[in-house]
C-alpha cells in the first residue's frame, strides 16, 4: 500500500500540480484510444546479461529535473560505462527509455533540448486528470520506432503504480509508450492509464528512484540517480505553503534516503531549487548531470574491477 508520507506528499503538491496542468498548454477534448500491445509486467529477458558485473541504472523522477539524466548517461557512456539494465519512474523512464533504445550522445540531448510542452501535453476536459499522456506516448514510441519494451537495445524496465491497490508494478514486456505514459501519470495533473481493466498512475508515488527494483532483479551493480529537490535552506519560510512545502520535501527525502541506501554508487547532480516545470534550464540540468556522474566514474570503475 501507499505510504502515509506518500500521502502527504501528493496531498500537499495537489492543488499546485492542478494549477500547473492549466499553464503547461492550451486544451483539448479527446477520448482515450484502445491501447495496442499493452505493457505487461513480466520476468526480464536477461539471457543475454551472462557477463559480470552486470550494471543496473536506477533513474527517478522530478519532471523537468530529469533532464539532468541525459548528462549522466551521457558521461558514464563516454567513460565506457554503460548499464545492462535501465529501470525509470516517471520523467526518469522517459529519458531511460530512449537511452534503452538505443538514442545515446549527442542524438538524446538533441532530442532533450528539441522537447517542447506542447510535443507532450494534451490538455483534456474528461475528468480523472487533466492532461492525457497521449501525446507523450506518441512521442516516445515514434523515436523507438514504435518497438515494444523487449525489443529496445537496452534491457528496461518502468515502474507504475496500480491504483485500487497502491501497489507497485514494473512493466517490462509490451507497448514502451504507454509504460512511459503510466510510470509519468501524476494524479490530479496526468490521467491514470487504463492497462486490461486496471488504472496506473505514477511509480514516484511508491518508489521515486526505482532502487529495490533495480537490486531484486539480482544485478551485481545498482547506480541510481536522484533529482529530487532537496530541503531548501536559504529562503525565508513565511508563509503556511512554504512551511507545508518545506515539512514535504523533508519527509519525501527521508524516504528516497531511505530507497537510495540500498544502492552501490549514488549520483546527485546539483540542481538547486531548479523548478520542476523550468523548460528553460534543460542544458544547465544536463551539465549538472555530466559532472556529476563524472565525479563518480572512479568508484564505478572500482566496484566493476571488485566483482569482475
Amino acid at each position: 500500500m501507499v505510504q502515509p508520507k506518500t500521502r502527504w506528499i501528493l496531498l500537499s503538491r495537489y492543488c499546485a500540480v492542478i494549477w500547473l496542468g492549466f499553464v503547461l498548454a492550451g486544451c483539448a477534448i479527446g477520448r482515450a484510444k484502445v491501447i495496442h500491445n499493452p505493457p505487461q509486467a513480466a520476468p526480464l529477458q536477461t539471457e543475454k546479461l551472462q557477463h559480470h558485473p552486470v550494471i543496473a541504472i536506477a533513474l527517478g523522477g522530478a519532471a523537468t529535473r530529469s533532464f539532468a539524466h541525459v548528462g549522466v548517461l551521457n558521461a558514464l557512456q563516454r567513460n565506457g560505462i554503460e548499464p545492462d539494465i535501465v529501470v525509470g519512474t516517471s520523467a526518469g523512464s522517459v529519458v531511460g527509455v530512449l537511452y534503452a533504445g538505443g538514442i545515446r550522445g549527442e542524438q538524446l540531448e538533441a532530442a532533450a533540448l528539441k522537447l517542447q510542452r506542447v510535443q507532450v501535453v494534451d490538455m483534456t476536459w474528461s475528468g480523472r486528470g487533466l492532461i492525457r499522456g497521449e501525446s507523450l506516448q506518441r512521442y516516445i514510441n515514434r523515436y523507438l520506432g514504435n518497438r515494444p519494451i523487449e525489443q529496445l537495445q537496452t534491457v528496461f524496465a518502468a515502474t507504475a503504480t496500480e491504483l485500487s491497490e497502491g501497489k507497485l508494478v514494473v512493466f517490462t514486456r509490451g507497448n514502451a509508450g504507454v509504460a512511459v505514459r503510466a510510470s509519468s501519470a501524476f494524479p490530479g495533473l496526468i490521467r491514470p492509464v487504463k492497462i486490461d481493466g486496471h488504472d496506473y498512475v505514477d511509480g514516484g508515488l511508491i518508489s521515486k528512484v526505482p532502487v529495490r527494483v533495480a537490486r531484486q532483479l539480482g544485478v551485481d551493480i545498482v547506480i541510481a540517480v536522484d533529482v529530487s529537490r532537496p530541503p531548501i535552506d536559504h529562503e525565508p519560510l513565511d508563509s503556511t505553503f512554504a512551511v507545508m512545502d518545506q515539512a514535504v520535501t523533508i519527509m519525501q527525502q527521508e524516504v528516497v534516503d531511505q530507497e537510495l541506501s540500498q544502492a552501490d554508487v549514488v549520483i546527485r547532480p546539483e540542481l538547486g531549487v531548479m523548478s520542476i516545470t523550468d523548460f528553460d534550464m534543460r542544458q544547465d540540468a544536463i551539465d549538472a548531470g555530466e559532472k556529476a556522474a563524472l565525479a563518480a566514474v572512479g568508484k564505478i570503475k572500482e566496484l566493476i574491477a571488485i566483482k569482475q
